[in-house]
């Protein structure tokens, strides 16, 4: 197959076709790009604008400074910390039945005649409570259910002391 020959055309300047512009397309209302804020400049600082910060002065301390700290480390051991004085325990033996309470109601450490504490139970006969540190002797009585006294005189027990009670009821 023979190819058929292509022709050269040259356009003269008098005859060359002006492009013609292309139309515009149509416009689609479209929400506008949010539009980017400029950049603004950010001032480095030079070298010679940073300001090291400086070293804190250090007053020598006077030579009287370590002798006025020995007399409170002597007033410290003439007047020691206050230590808290230990709790009172009161200890009861005794079977009241199963689903009771023992309580106490006292005066001192705390307790009151009016209202009665629960005595923790430590074992199947054996019922004990720690009060508080008390400053003098503690008078107390023990209650079942904080309503049946026992019976006889109100015990009395020195603050701090530990005690254990058979009571009857």
């Amino acid at each position: 197959m023979k190819k058929a020959p292509t022709k050269t055309t040259k356009a003269s300047p008098a005859t060359a076709v002006k492009a013609k512009p292309a139309k515009a397309p149509a416009v689609i209302d479209k929400p506008a790009a949010p539009k980017k804020a400029p950049a603004k400049a950010v001032k480095k600082p030079t070298v010679a604008a940073v300001k090291a910060p400086s070293a804190p002065t250090v007053k020598p301390q006077a030579a009287k400074a370590p002798a006025a700290k020995a007399p409170a480390a002597k007033a410290a051991a003439v007047n020691p910390p206050a230590q808290k004085p230990p709790a009172t325990v009161i200890t009861a033996l005794v079977d009241i039945g199963y689903g009771n309470t023992l309580f106490v109601r006292g005066d001192g450490a705390g307790l009151s005649w009016d209202g009665g504490v629960a005595l923790a139970s430590v074992a199947e006969n054996k019922w004990e409570i720690a009060l508080p540190a008390a400053s003098s002797s503690v008078a107390y009585k023990l209650l079942i259910n904080d309503v049946t006294w026992s019976l006889g005189e109100d015990f009395q027990v020195q603050a701090g002391s530990n005690v254990t009670v058979s009571p009857s009821f």
